[in-house]
């Protein structure tokens, strides 16, 4: 055989490898999926590190041929009031979706639960079922399937004061911050003037004399450092936690094979479970309440029994005019809620 023939012949075959190659590795990637997920949280709370769990579950189940790529704290650089919106468009696979965030685009969700809804922290699980329900039938008129997601603990809430406070009286001649519209509302329907301080400014606040008391979560107060700058404590009932939910848009599920959707079901829902069992429990309630003794809080009685029921008619009567101004799913929802609160133990 001729050199150019030799030559001919082994350029034929390296070529032939190449190709080889090249549809081998293209099979490979074809075989493997990757979702990107949206998450607003860093990394440091624990939702976030349940959502990571849950995606080192699928790649686990999957054996790696199915995973799910967490974008924490908000890297992708999404906005969370447009987050329906882009899930709807299929721009990104997968997000951690907080229904108060979307006032803009779908007002109903903002009130499907409001502080006050509950008394006792079993309450919440309960209601679990009821809430689940509402989201994943208001997320799916977006394309958005929902695929569990994380239930967030049940933290006490409480009124940290730089002066003894323990009744709604002694709130009447005190300046108090809160996080949210309904509950500023919620408070001067009760004669205590109220007012929404961003989380970021609350210590300055208190510390300047702006206010003078805080309605916080008590059990993550010292992450915030309330006790070097109240000195007294008084709990007034459990928070009203919405739940996390895990959303894929619809163009994205539907991509997915019907074992890769099972997978990500399955890893979903063990997380709503393991979440859900973690969510009330009095011990880490009670060794969060001795710690921030140790930091020099003093505890003082709860609210009594009369406060909190002034408290939850209040909120009740504001939360039915939410979601009158949601319009008629929100009224919908309200109804769904107050007849599920109406069947508690």
């Amino acid at each position: 055989m001729s050199i150019e023939a030799r030559s001919l012949s082994l350029r034929s075959l390296l070529s032939g490898l190449l190709v080889t190659a090249a549809v081998m590795g293209t099979a490979g990637s074809a075989a493997a999926t990757t979702l990107r997920m949206h998450s607003q949280i860093v990394e440091s709370r624990p939702e976030a590190q349940f959502l990571q769990e849950f995606a080192d579950d699928v790649s686990e189940r999957s054996n790696g041929e199915l995973t799910v790529e967490v974008y924490h704290a908000g890297s992708l650089g999404l906005k969370d009031p447009d987050l329906l919106r882009i899930l709807q468009r299929g721009d990104i696979d997968m997000a951690m979706l907080y229904g108060e965030y979307f006032t803009r685009d779908a007002p109903e969700l903002a009130a499907v639960y409001v502080q006050g809804a509950i008394t006792e922290p079993e309450q919440h699980l309960e209601l679990l079922p009821t809430l689940r329900g509402i989201y994943e039938e208001a997320y799916a008129e977006w394309n958005i399937k929902t695929v569990g997601g994380v239930v967030s603990p049940v933290f006490d809430v409480g009124i940290h004061c730089k002066q003894p406070v323990n009744t709604l009286e002694d709130l009447k001649s005190r300046k108090l911050r809160v996080w949210a519209s309904h509950l500023v509302k919620t408070f001067q329907g009760l004669d205590v003037a109220a007012q929404v301080i961003p989380q970021n400014d609350m210590y300055v606040a208190l510390q300047t004399g702006v206010i003078d008391c805080a309605y916080y979560l008590s059990t993550v107060a010292k992450t915030v450092s309330l006790q070097e700058v109240t000195d007294y404590e008084a709990y007034l009932h459990p928070w009203a936690a919405v739940p996390w939910m895990f959303g894929i848009s619809e163009r994205s599920w539907n991509n997915l094979s019907p074992e890769e959707q099972e997978i990500l079901t399955t890893a979903g829902e063990a997380m709503w479970e393991k979440t859900k069992s973690l969510a009330v429990d009095p011990e880490r309630e009670a060794a969060a309440r001795a710690e921030r003794e140790e930091l020099g809080i003093e505890m003082l009685e709860p609210f009594s029994d009369a406060d909190v029921e002034a408290f939850v008619e209040s909120a009740k009567a504001e939360w039915k005019k939410m979601a009158e101004e949601a319009g008629p799913k929100g009224v919908e929802y309200y109804e769904r809620m107050q007849t599920a609160i109406g069947e508690l133990n």
